[in-house]
């Protein structure tokens, strides 16, 4: 008769796969033993027996059974057709029906002959078995989330030999963490920080391309500022791993300073472009997009609005970027008629763009000077930068103290967070001084340094075969256009220390 077996193990770990081989070879000689032509091993490896939807080789075993490819299936138990009671008899009764007998060889059962009350019994005990599995596991977890371990591996570090749980941070890539932010906070999206990070060949923790959606988790991970947070989720029913979302009050959060790889105010104003951004998905229903070249770049004086680009094709194709406020509410909402044609705004930002590059010393000299005109201020009459730093220093190391009575066991989280609180807000606040006062202090040495950059940019632009989208807001913090048809652009370096320099570009693009 013709036989077939199938096996499975749950985990794709070697000592599983081990199991997996000698699984085989155990219906290769039960096989030899019984006088059965076995002429297939049907094997699912790292699957769950709690799921069947997602075990290719026992559906493949299904369907062989229904164009009668063999007679008998030898499975060793229970437990490995599946540990979901109805899964279990859903697939015995298939097979029954077509007249193909199963055998659990462990347990000297078939289907034929054995009571479905008696199978229907040890698939009981399966499940039962795996419920308790899952506990053990829930709360395995929760264990070391309350002891803010981290069992994942996660971009930017790296796990310290014979400490699963533990990270210690690879420099390469907490330098390339450090850039994603960066990238972002320049206005550029997700997909086209993927698309960088890939052209330059860089591979994520798995060794894999980088997406939208791994960009976008990095954004968002909070391990980047130094705080580990557990019980997000839950499963709330471990036969099919549903998980539902936990109320915010009831997330893990343990403070790991030494893992810290972006200061607070940089991941806030992360977080304040992704709520902006869903914001605006949830009213409009359209995507911040930036794949067109002037994407979230032209802005109207009059209604605020961004411009959007319209394409017109007769005989030739031509580009045109007009009010979003005025197309969308009508015109009695915006007096801006301006409609810029692509190409010729491109053209004159490339002509201003060669213009300040061949005075690029007189024109760096005249922005540090007026910037030194306008802001100068008295040093006397702010808190000094030394004074600040000793006081973030004082407050870091009593959170530090409490956090190493908590590891070691002194304190409860409850106690620990009850300590912290006051120093949380503390430290917060002192960082935000000391930016501030560093950036006032060092603003003037560190805008020269800045022009250089975006001389560099500018470079880049005029040296690039198209000008992209990303490309533009490296340099560019807004291009501003009013009802008259003036287009004045607002260069990045500028706006960030606060000058508010333009140039007017003639309006022969309108």
């Amino acid at each position: 008769m013709k036989a077939v077996a199938y096996c499975r193990v749950s985990t794709n770990k070697e000592e599983q796969l081990d199991s997996l081989e000698s699984q085989q070879q155990f219906f290769l000689e039960y096989a030899r033993r019984n006088e059965y032509n076995l002429v297939k091993i049907y094997a699912d490896e790292g699957k769950s027996g709690t799921k069947m939807k997602n075990r290719t080789q026992l559906l493949r075993l299904l369907a062989d059974a229904q164009v009668h490819q063999f007679d008998i299936v030898l499975i060793k138990d229970v437990s490995r057709l599946a540990r979901n009671t109805v899964d279990f008899l859903t697939s015995i009764r298939k097979m029954k029906a077509l007249g193909i007998k199963v055998i659990f060889v462990n347990y000297d059962q078939t289907s034929s002959d054995s009571s479905e009350f008696m199978l229907t019994m040890l698939s009981a005990i399966a499940q039962e078995e795996s419920s308790n599995t899952s506990k053990r596991v829930k709360f395995g977890k929760k264990q070391n989330a309350e002891k803010g371990r981290v069992p994942n591996l996660v971009y930017g570090y790296d796990k310290i030999p014979d400490d699963y749980f533990s990270l210690s941070i690879n420099e390469q890539e907490a330098k390339t963490i450090r850039e994603i932010f960066n990238m972002y906070l320049e206005g550029n999206g997700e997909t086209v920080i993927a698309v960088e990070l890939n052209r330059r060949g860089l591979k994520t923790k798995r060794n894999c391309n980088w997406s939208q959606n791994a960009v976008a988790r990095i954004l968002s991970n909070q391990i980047y500022v130094g705080k580990i947070i557990n019980g997000k989720q839950e499963v709330s029913d471990f036969l099919t791993g549903k998980r539902r979302q936990q109320d915010e009050a009831k997330w893990l959060v343990t403070e790991r300073p030494k893992l810290r790889l972006i200061d607070d105010i940089t991941f806030r104003r992360a977080q304040a472009i992704i709520a902006q951004k869903r914001d605006t998905f949830n009213h409009s229903g359209e995507r911040s997009s930036q794949k067109n070249t002037f994407s979230k770049l032209i802005k109207c004086t009059c209604c605020g609005n961004s411009f959007r680009r319209s394409v017109r094709t007769f005989k030739n194709t031509y580009i045109k970027w007009s009010c979003t406020g005025r197309s969308a509410n009508g015109v009695d909402t915006c007096p801006n008629r301006t409609i810029l044609d692509e190409q010729e705004l491109l053209d004159s930002i490339r002509s201003y763009f060669r213009k300040i590059l061949s005075d690029k010393p007189n024109v760096i000299r005249g922005i540090v000077a007026e910037f030194n005109r306008q802001y100068q201020t008295k040093d006397e009459n702010q808190i000094s930068e030394r004074e600040l730093t000793a006081r973030l220093n004082k407050e870091t190391r009593s959170k530090q103290k409490y956090l190493e009575m908590y590891e070691n066991e002194i304190i409860s989280m409850e106690e620990l967070r009850e300590k912290t609180k006051e120093l949380n807000g503390s430290i917060v606040k002192l960082e935000e001084e000391l930016k501030l006062v560093q950036n006032h202090i060092s603003k003037s040495d560190l805008l020269e340094s800045g022009l250089n950059e975006t001389f560099r940019d500018i470079d880049t632009v005029l040296k690039a075969d198209t000008i992209t989208n990303g490309l533009l807001h490296r340099v560019l913090d807004s291009i501003q256009v009013d009802e008259k048809g003036n287009v004045d652009i607002y260069l990045k370096v500028l706006r960030e220390i606060g000058l508010p320099e333009t140039v007017q570009l003639s309006n022969d693009c309108t």
